[in-house]
């Protein structure tokens, strides 16, 4: 493993039953600590599945994901779930909260799930950086989709993991909220150490990364550093016409 790399997915391939194309083709891509990454590729390039590979989620067909010094492709269920639940933190463009619960106790969920003491006063000192402080008595319902993202992304980082995995987590919100969004992601990575691998098909959210990687059919089809929109948009263009 890289000596900087929290997450490292070597040669991993992955086809989904029925057959036909490989979702993920011998893909080989690391992760460094404390940054932030955006995976890119046309539909059906293998951007969600290498996300959920890489998160634990699903399991490869042929190679290995390491995750904090540890391999995590052939670890057996309750393992696999423990090493989620205290590593990994999720934030995905659906929310995933739970509606009978409150931001507070949405917030503290994954850490009680993983027997894990809350610790109340980090998780207070992040509601308030997203924005939320006196909203933690409210349900998801009532608050605005951009909020309800501000409280996925609460609940990822109240756990202290060591990689945030973002699924479109601004698909669903309107252009100022999706900005919001991304500059609190960005100030995660830059304010508080977390590691971040966001998958989005928009070039103006990956240039919030330090880091793009290119997926098209299943394969790594390159990279940029300190990208800009415009060349991300560029890249997209010719790796789309592959």
């Amino acid at each position: 493993m890289r000596n900087d790399a929290v997450v490292e997915v070597l040669d991993v391939t992955k086809t989904y039953p029925g057959g036909g194309a490989r979702a993920l083709d011998g893909v080989s891509v690391a992760f460094a600590a404390g940054t932030f990454c955006a995976v890119m590729g046309p539909s059906g390039s293998g951007k969600s599945t290498l996300l959920h590979c890489a998160a634990g989620l699903d399991r490869p067909d042929t190679g290995r994901v390491v995750l904090a010094g540890e391999e995590i492709g052939a670890l057996r269920e309750p393992r696999l779930t423990q090493v989620r639940r205290r590593r990994v933190g999720f934030v995905f463009q659906s929310y995933n909260l739970m509606d009978s619960l409150s931001v507070w106790h949405n917030v503290l969920l994954p850490q009680r799930l993983a027997g894990v003491r809350p610790d109340r006063g980090w998780a207070r000192d992040v509601i308030r950086r997203v924005g939320l402080a006196g909203r933690e008595d409210d349900r998801p319902a009532r608050l605005s989709g951009g909020q309800r993202q501000r409280v996925a992304l609460a609940r990822a980082l109240a756990g202290r993991p060591q990689v945030i995995f973002a699924d479109e987590p601004t698909g669903a919100l309107d252009l100022a909220t999706g900005r919001e969004v991304l500059a609190l992601l960005r100030e995660a990575v830059d304010g508080l150490g977390a590691t971040i691998v966001m998958v989005t098909h928009d070039p103006a959210a990956a240039a919030w990364a330090d880091r793009v990687v290119f997926l098209a059919d299943g394969k790594v089809a390159g990279e940029l550093s300190a990208p800009t929109a415009e060349q991300v948009a560029t890249r997209m263009t010719a790796v789309s016409a592959r």
